[in-house]
């Protein structure tokens, strides 16, 4: 293996080790025991990294568990990758795996779980299994019955071929993947039976495995990689700290396997950070007057704290009668609004007059402002229960205010630069498990006033290891994505957007953003989207359309010939269950292909968010190509919990099985008003009553 992939990956575990919660590792990612599955599963919200290495194969892996009683993995294996001599195996594959819960472990009754091992695959690793896990004592038993491979080592017949013959033969054909083999699933003649068991030394933060597994790699033994297989597997893996695990085991009696996992839990709890309240108002007159206070009134000494905590104070109205206040605010360094809020109100209850009584926040993001919260203030010494305290902030609709008492004179233009060194990774396509880029990260931010901005973004490569990307774009569709390895290599330094932008609302329940310049990386032109969000509605609606010209490789100014108009319908709904957020757009893609995207995305308060998507064209598998249709995974990272201070920052990636050109959309364009508002979403507020409360 490439050593510069190996040091890529540990530095992904060590980042992801960090901020880790508890994880069990096994060496196909998956909760099992070394290359057999259990019926454990991770903790709701639990995302792993993992890697094992074998002579058999290496395998890299994601893995989410999305639902208490659902897990998921997508695998990348390299097999063969010592080239042993002889060995004609040389597959890269991509595989997702799906595992359910179907009954809980209790006292008298195993944990029990179905799962399948290459849902969406090529099916070099086709099995499915009916598995179930008990507990005794330091002891965790389990046992399964499997098909496909793990029916290798058969021991009865197949029981569903008494439902239909359609389950007594199975298609063992290596395909190029990319959608499900439902015909396969559960099918064979036979099915096998596997088992093992678990030993936890608590004190020492070890366990002990052995297992019996019924596959028998007839695959890998008819290509020479290995002799022969031993059923019997046993090894050892230790959790030096929470969420890593590090295992060494014994397989096939002629393989030493290692492995190496980190987790992290998505469902954690934001961190609050205890930096000072209050930031001691500034005596200097010329900063005064560049904010434009007047230090001699409560506005003024407030403005100044709150720019101070890391927020912007735009505008404030207060009552005739003098009882209420309303404040415009954009949370600019908090990756939790609640806590943004929090220290807003912590703050207004120090230089406000104790005549107000009741304070209401507008939240504007960037223009956009959105719902917006209102306290009641309190005062004296009563006691008042936890419950009390929640009920002191109702969310209500945002509007822009009329007329205000204080407006804040920010200067116009206001230009802000930044520079970092930062890293691009491709993980997982069909030649290399990762490939990478690091960079210095040009950015410039111009607010033009009234809203609008001008953005930029500029790389200036320091190294990468793209010029080995030989995969040619045999595409039949336009090259509209298929031709990025060009991009990546003559353009690995240049501009990477360069475009204008004004975001606003339309009234009370909608909201818009429109663009123009250079958007991405690979595309250029202008393009508009609304969004109708009704106040306190777990739905939405939004319209996009955009023309756009491809750009030159060398991602300069200049344009190549090839342009389209494309746009979308979409519906969005903000699920009831387990923070889950869901999306489907309709229309046209950058290929001129029709047809539809379906995503859903998890989202926790903390900043985290993993999501999967899928889109359906009317382009034929055949004219797709490798995949069938576009699909992928993306997540993202939060870093407010490794960074110092409150800060919004995260790390962000997509992983595809492959990319092609069938059902491409704009990167960051069209159909993302609805998540880029979901902190002040109404759902999202209302979670967190309790923690805007100052002192709460």
């Amino acid at each position: 293996m490439n050593s510069k992939i190996r040091l890529l990956s540990s530095s992904v575990s060590a980042l992801i080790v960090l901020f880790s919660a508890g994880a069990i590792a096994a060496d196909f990612g998956t909760t099992g025991l070394i290359d057999i599955p259990s019926a454990r599963m991770m903790e709701d919200g639990e995302f792993k990294f993992a890697m094992s290495r074998q002579t058999v194969a290496d395998i890299y892996s994601l893995n989410y568990q999305v639902t208490p009683w659902f897990e998921s993995t997508f695998r990348y294996t390299i097999f063969n990758p010592d080239k042993v001599a002889g060995s004609g195996d040389g597959l890269y594959d991509r595989s997702y795996e799906v595992k359910l819960r179907l009954i809980e472990e209790r006292r008298l009754f195993p944990q029990v779980a179905l799962g399948i091992r290459d849902f969406l695959g090529t099916g070099a690793w086709g099995s499915e299994y009916l598995v179930a896990s008990k507990s005794i004592g330091a002891f965790d038993f389990t046992m399964g019955a499997g098909w496909g491979r793990l029916a290798e080592r058969s021991v009865f017949s197949n029981p569903l071929t008494n439902i239909s013959d359609r389950f007594s033969t199975r298609d063992a054909e290596i395909g190029l993947g990319g959608k499900p083999s439902y015909k396969n699933f559960f099918s064979g003649p036979d099915i096998g039976l596997f088992g093992g068991l678990t030993y936890d030394f608590e004190d020492w933060n070890t366990r002990f495995l052995v297992e019996y597994n019924s596959d028998s790699y007839q695959r890998e033994r008819n290509f020479g990689t290995i002799p022969d297989a031993d059923p019997i597997s046993y090894g050892v893996e230790w959790e030096p700290v929470t969420g890593l695990v590090l295992g060494i085991n014994r397989q096939q009696g002629n393989q030493t396997g290692f492995y190496i996992s980190a987790s992290a839990n998505t469902k954690a709890a934001a961190p609050r950070r205890t930096q000072n309240l209050v930031v001691p108002v500034s005596s200097n007159l010329a900063q005064q007057t560049a904010l434009g206070a007047e230090f001699n009134t409560w506005y003024g000494r407030l403005l100044v704290d709150v720019e101070g905590a890391g927020m912007l104070l735009r505008s404030a109205y207060v009552s005739d009668d003098g009882k209420l206040v309303r404040f415009e605010l954009s949370n600019q360094q908090f990756n939790l609004m609640a806590d943004a809020i929090n220290r807003f109100l912590t703050l207004a209850e120090i230089h406000l007059p104790p005549q107000i009584q009741i304070i209401e926040v507008i939240l504007n993001e960037d223009g956009v402002r959105g719902n917006a919260i209102r306290y009641q203030r309190q005062f004296g010494d009563q006691p008042r229960t936890w419950l009390d305290k929640e009920d002191l902030i109702s969310i209500i609709p945002g509007a822009p205010l009329s007329e205000t008492s204080s407006r804040t004179r920010y200067r116009i233009p206001n230009v802000a630069f930044g520079a970092d060194v930062a890293m691009r990774v491709s993980l997982f396509d069909p030649d290399r498990p990762a490939r990478y880029q690091t960079m210095l990260k040009l950015t410039a931010a111009a607010d033009l006033g009234n809203y609008f901005g001008l953005y930029g973004t500029y790389f200036l490569d320091i190294h990468n290891d793209f010029d080995d990307i030989t995969r040619p774009a045999n595409s039949v569709l336009p090259h509209v994505r298929t031709e990025i390895a060009r991009y990546l290599k003559e353009g690995d330094t240049g501009i990477d957007s360069l475009f204008l932008q004004r975001k606003g609302n339309l009234g009370r329940d909608v909201y818009y953003r429109s663009y123009t310049g250079i958007l991405e990386e690979m595309y250029a032109g202008v393009g508009s989207e609304f969004l109708y969000s009704p106040f306190s509605s777990r739905l939405a609606f939004g319209f996009n359309v955009n023309w756009v010209k491809q750009r030159d490789y060398d991602k300069d100014f200049e344009l190549l010939d090839y342009s389209v108009v494309t746009g979308h319908l979409s519906a969005y709904w903000a699920t009831p269950w387990y923070n889950y957020d869901a999306a489907i757009h309709v229309g046209r893609y950058l290929a001129k292909d029709r047809g539809a995207t379906i995503e859903i995305r998890r989202t926790f308060d903390n900043g985290w968010m993993v999501g999967a998507f899928a889109t359906f064209t009317n382009v034929s598998s055949e004219d797709f190509g490798e995949g069938s249709f576009d699909k992928g995974l993306y997540f993202k990272i939060p870093l407010d919990q490794i960074l110092p201070g409150n800060t919004k920052a995260s790390y962000s990636n997509s992983i595809r099985s492959v990319q092609r050109d069938g059902g491409q959309r704009l990167e960051g364009f069209g159909t993302s008003l609805w998540f880029d508002l979901r902190s002040s979403r109404y759902d999202a507020l209302d979670n967190y009553r309790l923690r805007m409360v100052p002192g709460a």
